[in-house]
């Protein structure tokens, strides 16, 4: 946990320079999209080097969106001496005076080529959860999760612009990131280990503060209830969202927010659901859920699909779901799961 907690942090702290230096005119969602892809690189193999170098006589296996096949092109170079500049600022602040060449970082971009399964340990990583977020100024989060034998069993959940404190419509919005830079109390670190509950602690934490236990609310009517769900639609139907509220009874707006940083609030009660319906088309990935996954389970919640069977993460890199998901204290997701049966029926 030490280690995974050590290169969520040094990743969020890449992605977050990343984010802070991103120009007016690159925040906007364009074919361009160099500075999100080189902190996407970049993020993914910070954690890898960190949990590599944690524990050097095992070869790392990780599950991970990137692989290095565009940057060992030509003109993929300058891109990743982008990525192998960038990496290396963070590098040295964890290990002073060591400097990673490119042929290493095009290396290291590659353990995270494993396809996960039953067996053995597997880490999985997002390295920017909330790709969309994190170029439109909003929440993103870095998710490692770790597979023991196909069982989710520890998650860390990095959420550099996540106030500590009561959250609203606004921390969510486009340029919320920028609203509450340099905020003492912005920044959450989300981890949780098999049967040892779900903690939150400052993501920097230069205060020394110590990490505080987590549970989801103990809300069992959808009136007292609020859900959340994408700010984005495409992989998650609003629509379907809001029947399933209704249906429930649910009467407060829905709190939209990108990412992982999601299943951390619903960990700690600042909302109450967590719903997410994709095109029936769409894939999830494991990346997607894993850390979030073990952090709700272990404050409490369920996570399931929306036929109320938990996710499944052994069967490699996706996911096989029906509908979608949901996530939800227990009285609660009883009920959503009936209400899906209603208004999003199988096909």
């Amino acid at each position: 946990m030490a280690s995974a907690k050590e290169a969520v942090r040094l990743a969020s702290r890449l992605c977050q320079e990343v984010q802070r230096q991103l120009s007016a005119e690159e925040r906007v969602d364009k074919k361009d999209d160099s500075p999100v892809t080189v902190a996407d690189y970049g993020a993914q193999v910070v954690v890898a080097w960190s949990l590599q170098r944690a524990d050097p006589s095992t070869r790392l296996s990780m599950v991970a969106e990137e692989d290095s096949a565009e940057l060992r092109t030509l003109a993929g170079r300058p891109m990743l001496e982008r990525i192998t500049a960038l990496v290396n600022s963070v590098v040295s602040t964890a290990a002073p005076g060591e400097v990673l060449s490119p042929e290493q970082v095009l290396d290291i971009i590659d353990l995270g080529a494993s396809q996960g399964g039953p067996s053995g340990r597997h880490w999985v990583l997002d390295p920017i959860d909330g790709t969309r977020g994190f170029v439109g100024m909003r929440q993103y989060s870095v998710c490692l999760g770790m597979l023991q034998d196909g069982e989710v069993v520890l998650g860390v959940l990095g959420c550099p612009n996540l106030p500590q404190g009561p959250v609203g419509d606004d921390d969510g919005a486009t340029g919320s990131a920028q609203r509450l830079s340099g905020d003492a109390d912005v920044g959450c670190l989300f981890f949780s280990e098999r049967g040892q509950g779900a903690w939150v602690e400052p993501l920097w934490n230069s205060s020394g503060a110590l990490p505080h236990q987590v549970r989801v609310a103990e809300v069992t009517e959808g009136a007292e209830a609020r859900f959340m769900e994408s700010v984005e639609s495409r992989h998650s139907s609003h629509s379907i969202n809001a029947a399933l509220a209704r249906e429930l009874g649910v009467v407060r707006p829905p709190l939209r927010m990108d990412s992982q940083v999601k299943y951390g609030l619903l960990s700690r009660g600042c909302g109450t659901i967590f719903l997410r319906f994709p095109p029936a088309t769409y894939k999830e990935k494991i990346w997607d859920h894993a850390a979030g996954f073990v952090i709700v389970e272990e404050a409490g919640g369920r996570v399931t699909d929306a036929a109320g069977v938990r996710l499944d993460f052994s069967k490699g890199r996706f996911l096989a779901l029906d509908r979608g998901i949901i996530a939800a204290p227990p009285a609660l997701h009883e009920k959503l799961v009936a209400a899906a049966a209603k208004v999003a029926p199988k096909v």
